[in-house]
C-alpha cells in the first residue's frame, strides 16, 4: 500500500506518493511523457525492502503547471528533504534521468547513486534522428493542434517504438501511457520550464556516484547510442540493454526494471540496501 501527499512550494504544489519501507530511500523519476503513476508497479515490487516515492513535476499528473518561476532540483530536494537527509538513489527515466544527473551536480550529498533509464542529458549535443524516427517528427508536426492524434503518434514512438508497429503494447499499460501523456499534452506547460540552467554533459567526470544506465533495444538509435557514451564517461558508470522494450519498459516489464534497480542497489557492497 501507498500513502499520497502533497508537498506546497511557491507557485505550486507536488503530488506525490510513498511505499515505505524498512531501509534506505529510492526516488523515482518520470519522464516528459508520464508521470508518478507509471512508477506504480515498480515502486510496489521495491517495498518493503526500501522506501520508494514518487512525484509529479509540476505540470505532470495531479501537479499543476507553476505560476512561478522553479527549478525541478529544487522540487526534488524538497520531496527528498521529507524523509530525511541521507543520501538517496534516484531512478530516472528520460527527463527523469536528466533530472537526476542535474541533482548528482547540484546536490551530490543528496545522492547514493544513480539509475538512468534511457536519459536524457541537459547540455548533450543535438540528436541526430534516423529516417525511421524522422518520419514520427514530422506526422506529430503536423499533427498541429489535434491533441488526440499528436498522443496517438507519440504513444507508439515512445511505447512500442519507431521500428515496431503501433499497438506492440497492449492493455493497461497502453492505455496508462496514453492517459498520462494526454495530461501534459492538455497542460502544455513549456517544455524547458523549470530547467536548472547545467550542462551535466560536459561535467560527467564529476559525478562520482556508482550509475547504472540502461536503455530498451526498440528504443531511438540515437537515444541508445548517447546512453551507452554516457555510461562509458561517468567514472563508476556501466550499461545494460534492456531486450524486447523501447522507451518506457517499467510500464510493460515493471518487473525487469525491479530487478535492474535492486542489482544497482545491491552493487554498493556490505552497506547496500540490496545485499547479495
Amino acid at each position: 500500500m501507498s500513502e499520497r501527499f502533497a508537498i506546497r512550494r511557491e507557485g505550486g504544489e507536488l503530488a506525490g506518493e510513498c511505499w515505505q519501507g524498512t531501509s534506505g530511500l529510492v526516488a523515482l523519476l518520470h519522464e516528459g511523457i508520464a508521470d508518478r503513476r507509471g512508477w506504480q508497479q515498480v515502486a510496489g515490487h521495491l517495498a518493503p525492502a526500501v522506501t520508494a516515492v514518487a512525484y509529479d513535476r509540476r505540470g505532470y499528473g495531479e501537479s499543476p503547471v507553476s505560476t512561478a518561476p522553479f527549478t525541478h532540483v529544487d522540487d526534488l530536494v524538497a520531496v527528498l528533504d521529507r524523509y530525511g537527509t541521507e543520501p538517496a538513489w534516484l531512478v530516472g527515466a528520460s527527463a527523469g534521468g536528466l533530472l537526476a544527473l542535474d541533482a548528482a551536480l547540484s546536490v551530490p550529498d543528496r545522492v547514493a547513486g544513480l539509475v538512468l533509464i534511457a536519459p536524457a542529458v541537459s547540455g548533450a549535443p543535438e540528436a541526430e534522428l534516423d529516417q525511421v524516427t524522422k518520419r514520427f517528427e514530422t506526422l506529430i508536426d503536423a499533427a498541429g493542434g489535434d491533441l488526440r492524434e499528436a498522443n496517438r503518434l507519440e504513444t507508439w514512438l515512445w511505447l512500442d517504438g519507431p521500428s515496431a508497429p503501433q499497438g506492440r503494447v497492449g492493455g493497461q499499460a497502453r492505455a496508462l501511457a496514453l492517459n498520462m501523456n494526454a495530461i501534459i499534452l492538455g497542460n502544455g506547460a513549456p517544455e524547458h520550464s523549470g530547467s536548472a540552467g547545467l550542462r551535466a554533459w560536459d561535467r560527467l567526470e564529476e559525478i562520482q556516484v556508482p550509475a547504472t544506465v540502461a536503455c530498451g533495444q526498440l528504443d531511438i538509435p540515437f537515444i541508445r547510442a548517447r546512453s551507452k557514451e554516457l555510461a562509458s564517461r561517468l567514472p563508476r558508470g556501466s550499461y545494460q540493454e534492456l531486450p524486447g522494450v523501447a522507451h518506457q519498459p517499467y510500464l510493460e516489464q515493471p518487473w525487469q526494471i525491479t530487478e535492474l534497480i535492486r542489482a544497482a542497489l545491491a552493487e554498493t557492497g556490505p552497506n547496500g540496501l540490496y545485499r547479495t
